[in-house]
């Protein structure tokens, strides 16, 4: 086993990492018997591997958009049993909330660093959530670094945050363990590493592979504060899923660590900081990352985010005394 070539194989999924996995995808497709399948992409997506659209007996181009709303017209359309999803978090969450209706199989190509495609973690097709008999997980990953990087630098950091911010929100709930607390650091660490090299330097298959890891722990272990905060941003106030996360990461962890200082000591270490100045490590790896402000957050809905995030029950698992939306309120305000 190299670290640019391995099969992973976990509770009913397969996760191929190859850096030719894309060119490679329609033979690994017929290989686990997702034969005949539909695709769910975008355009970018679409004329990066065209072999995959001719392959499908249908094509759906996921525009932007939240989830909810755009499962939803594909709940009858895509009537395959596979699915695959070729993308980023958005169509790859798209096809499993389509599947935890119809009940489809789904594989996932991913071209980001969103981790979408190691969790069963996601949203459900608008008007739809009464037939849902469970979440979705896929159950194959093509994971080509290649692929999985290939966003410009700055969208690549952005990215990468969200994945960093995978493994900080798993270390200290009630479900975290050693296998997913392992991961975590083990993905943060070679996130960290990666992202101290330039895009010339940088080898693909670290990042990628931390992102994978990251994706597994919050999988695992699931999550608190962070993508509380970050999720709710992006469904009331609209702003862009992966430079969200980069803008509130900074903030989100100082906060922690001064609720759970034990919890969250190993992975400060593992992206080569200390607590004093962990705000300003993460922003570098973010590449200074823009306030939510910059990035098309509506200021106008901000109260109506805070009193949703203030509600959310993920927020027990955060330790100490319950968060306050003032507190909440101060984290935003930070990093707007």
């Amino acid at each position: 086993m190299t670290l640019d070539s391995f099969i992973w194989r976990d509770a009913g999924r397969t996760v191929v990492f190859r850096r030719n996995g894309v060119a490679e995808a329609t033979r690994l497709l017929r290989e686990h018997d997702l034969e005949p399948f539909e695709l769910l992409t975008t355009s970018r997506g679409l004329a990066a591997a065209p072999e995959l659209g001719a392959a499908a007996e249908a094509v759906h181009v996921v525009p932007a958009g939240q989830v909810p709303e755009l499962a939803a017209t594909l709940v009858e359309a895509a009537a395959s049993s596979s699915l695959v999803a070729f993308g980023g978090g958005r169509p790859i969450d798209v096809a499993k909330a389509v599947a935890a209706v119809t009940g489809a199989r789904v594989a996932a190509i991913p071209t980001t660093l969103s981790g979408a495609e190691m969790t069963g973690i996601h949203r459900l097709p608008a008007g739809a959530e009464s037939r849902v008999a469970s979440m979705v997980r896929p159950c194959l990953v093509v994971a080509d670094p290649i692929a999985m990087t290939s966003q410009p630098e700055a969208a690549l950091r952005a990215s990468a945050m969200n994945a960093l911010a995978h493994g900080a929100d798993s270390l200290y709930t009630p479900f975290a363990n050693p296998v997913s607390e392992m991961s975590a650091l083990r993905g943060a660490e070679l996130i960290a590493t990666a992202l101290d090299h330039g895009p010339g330097e940088r080898s693909p298959a670290p990042l990628a592979l931390g992102s994978l890891l990251c994706g597994y722990a919050i999988d695992s272990a699931m999550f608190g504060l962070h993508h509380v905060v970050c999720q709710t941003l992006v469904r009331v106030c609209g702003s862009p899923h992966a430079e969200t996360n980069a803008a509130i990461l900074p903030g989100a962890l100082a906060l922690l660590l001064a609720r759970a200082p034990d919890r969250l000591a190993d992975f400060v270490a593992a992206i080569e900081s200390d607590r004093g100045v962990v705000e300003a490590r993460v922003r570098q790896l973010g590449g200074d990352p823009a306030g939510l402000g910059a990035i098309g957050a509506d200021r106008a809905k901000l109260d109506e985010a805070l009193e949703s995030m203030a509600v959310r029950p993920e927020l027990a698992f955060v330790p100490g005394a319950p968060l306050e939306k003032a507190e909440l309120a101060e984290l935003v305000e930070a990093a707007w």
